[in-house]
């Protein structure tokens, strides 16, 4: 790799970092680009020579904010009885205490949208889809009859509720929930649920 090529892949990563320690201080609506370039000392317009828009910026970021969320759920399935039950619990609880813990970023992935005709990238599709893998294979085993197709309508649906909570508990208005009890009430949330679709498939 030429000394060139070498600078730029560093400011890029430069970038990258500075842009998410700016996320998580200032939320989605902070990330300036003057003040970007500032930190990493390049010039305002040299941070579209690193990457294509301010949206791969940030879905750049989102990468990694999704890489840590797919880390903290592995760890949640392996730290207690491999029920598969109570794994979608430990999953559901460990991505609540993610978003407390890391906010903003958290709020970022779904707050920042996209221009209507542009596409997301596929490598940010599949950042975005490879989590799932956490809530399809305890689903799998707890609904032997349902196809891959229904178990992932399923998978979203399950998710979709628990987003829900954590997006309204974590709000910081009036609707707010202590953390331990939106820890208590997720838990509740998906034991009801996943009981409710055993007996449903019975």
């Amino acid at each position: 790799m030429s000394k060139a090529l070498e600078r730029r892949e560093k400011l890029r990563s430069d970038l990258i970092l500075a842009a998410e320690r700016m996320i998580a201080e200032r939320g989605l609506s902070g990330l300036k680009t003057r003040d970007l370039a500032r930190e990493i000392g390049c010039a305002n317009g040299a941070v579209y020579n690193l990457v294509e828009d301010i949206d791969e910026l940030i879905l750049r970021v989102g990468s990694r904010t999704l890489l840590r969320l797919d880390e903290a759920l592995s760890t949640a399935e392996g730290a207690g009885e491999p029920s598969p039950r109570e794994t979608l619990v430990r999953i559901a609880i460990a991505y609540c205490d993610f978003a407390a813990d890391n906010l903003q970023l958290w709020r970022a992935l779904f707050e920042h949208r996209m221009e209507a005709d542009k596409v997301v990238p596929d490598w940010s599709v599949a950042d975005q889809l490879q989590l799932f893998r956490h809530i399809n294979k305890p689903l799998t085993a707890l609904l032997p009859k349902r196809s891959p197709e229904q178990l992932g309508i399923t998978a979203r649906s399950l998710f979709s509720a628990v987003h829900g909570m954590v997006a309204l508990g974590l709000e910081q208005k009036l609707v707010a929930v202590p953390l331990p009890a939106l820890r208590k009430e997720i838990a509740d949330l998906v034991r009801a649920t996943i009981d409710g679709l055993i007996a449903r498939e019975r």
